[in-house]
């Protein structure tokens, strides 16, 4: 309906004043995954500000909710975004740069920050919430508002899903399901396509096991450190050596934790590793390798104990509707023109956000927004140095107030206009 857009984000739209302050707020008082209670009370006293018709559901498996917004017949719609932040230590100069630390969900005490903006998604979430409410006198459906935990741990939306979201607290199903990530491209921009989008994603923790004693006597041990590097190295091959050219796939080490001092050689050692891929086919190749490898080290170390494996986390493919995302491309560049790319690589990173629309058996659409100053933008472009710009997970990564928020608060109001009914109609005339 992009003249529906066009109007309601003409006469209806927000206060960005406001949202850039409410933005600051989140921002400096970021939440570990699983422990966003703050921030999940400060989304449900916004909502409550823009009307009483909202229908509130909270603590869904943690801290996750919804707030369902009905005005007459029609598709009913959910737009989604995630609360969580990151164990990382912020390093942006901002003036409303975080300065928390909290313990996480085991306990140990951690630096905070939103390093993927998760707080620009929750803002603009609520921005466009507003703008729908205000406008209701021009479109007719359901929208259903939801505001996800740990999307950073892979297991927020099953967490929700698994604690009855669709059964015990009666969320509406819906008929398209659509959400949106900020990254590193320029602000003002929008980006996604249709098939994959995101890589799907597994997260292993891996303890080996050694032989402790005196860092002086090496022979009488058997080194728990040197185990894991020799597993480091050989995983680098997988990619290189077992997974054809062409095909996408990423394996990561992200964490190691072996020992506390020079002169002692532990006992055991802990690897984190995490892997990306598209086909299923040489997802399962991935997986298959490491665990070989990490069996095959450990032999050759003469490690006294069979290798510990577990399954951190999993998640699929960002798959996007094909007739879901040729309608929305239609909507995005009619409002946002030559700013919106429909043709955009598949991300390397991952999202949970599908899991809401796979439970149910329903379409669903994701796509991108950028964050980078525009001004900075194209000074590194023309250099070639776009390579450093802070990306997502950096402590670096801050993304320009506006037009980012500007830019996310009018794609989800498009992007719901685009499904929902005009006002009167008994549903929107794209065919879902």
């Amino acid at each position: 309906m992009p003249s529906t857009s066009s109007a309601v984000l003409e006469n209806h739209g927000p206060d960005y004043d406001k949202y850039t302050a409410l933005y600051k707020h989140f921002h400096a008082n970021p939440e570990l995954s699983w422990l966003e209670n703050e921030t999940a009370a400060k989304v449900v006293d916004t909502l409550k500000t823009f009307s009483p018709d909202f229908e509130f559901q909270t603590g869904i498996g943690g801290t996750g909710l919804f707030a369902v917004l009905r005005n007459g017949p029609g598709k009913t719609i959910m737009l989604r975004a995630d609360m969580d932040a990151l164990p990382v230590e912020e390093d942006t100069g901002l003036d409303y740069a975080s300065t928390k630390k909290m313990k996480d969900d085991k306990g140990e005490l951690r630096p905070v920050m939103h390093a993927c903006g998760h707080d620009m998604h929750v803002t603009a979430l609520l921005a466009a919430a507003e703008t729908l409410v205000s406008s209701r006198p021009l479109w007719s459906g359901i929208i259903v508002f939801l505001f996800q935990q740990a999307e950073e741990k892979m297991a927020g939306a099953k967490a929700m899903i698994a604690d009855g979201l669709f059964t015990k607290y009666a969320c509406p199903i819906p008929d398209v399901v659509l959400g949106q990530h900020v990254l590193w491209g320029k602000a003002g921009t929008v980006y996604g396509n249709s098939g994959p989008v995101m890589t799907a994603a597994d997260g292993m923790k891996i303890k080996v096991f050694g032989r402790g004693g005196h860092g002086s006597q090496p022979h009488r041990t058997v080194d728990p450190v040197v185990l894991a590097a020799h597993i480091i190295l050989r995983l680098q091959t997988i990619v290189s050596r077992e997974v054809p050219p062409g095909e996408l796939a990423v394996v990561t080490v992200g964490a190691l934790n072996v020992g506390n001092a020079a002169n002692i050689i532990t006992h055991e050692a802990v690897l984190q590793v995490s892997t990306r891929s598209v086909n299923p086919k040489w997802r399962g190749v991935i997986h298959d390798a490491i665990r070989r490898i990490v069996k095959a080290e450990c032999e050759a170390s003469n490690s006294p104990k069979e290798a510990e494996i577990e399954v951190m986390f999993a998640t699929d493919t960002v798959d996007n509707d094909e007739a879901l995302q040729a309608a929305l491309s239609e909507s995005f560049a009619q409002h946002f023109k030559d700013a919106w790319n429909p043709k955009a690589e598949i991300v390397t990173a991952s999202e949970d956000f599908n899991e809401l629309a796979n439970a149910v058996g329903k379409p669903y659409c994701f796509w991108f927004f950028g964050g980078h100053d525009p001004a900075e933008d194209e000074a590194l472009s023309a250099e070639g140095g776009l390579e450093n710009i802070a990306t997502n997970h950096s402590p670096f990564f801050a993304p320009v107030i506006q037009p980012t928020l500007k830019t996310g608060t009018e794609a989800l109001v498009v992007a719901a206009l685009t499904f929902l009914g005009a006002a009167g109609a008994a549903a929107a005339s794209t065919n879902l």
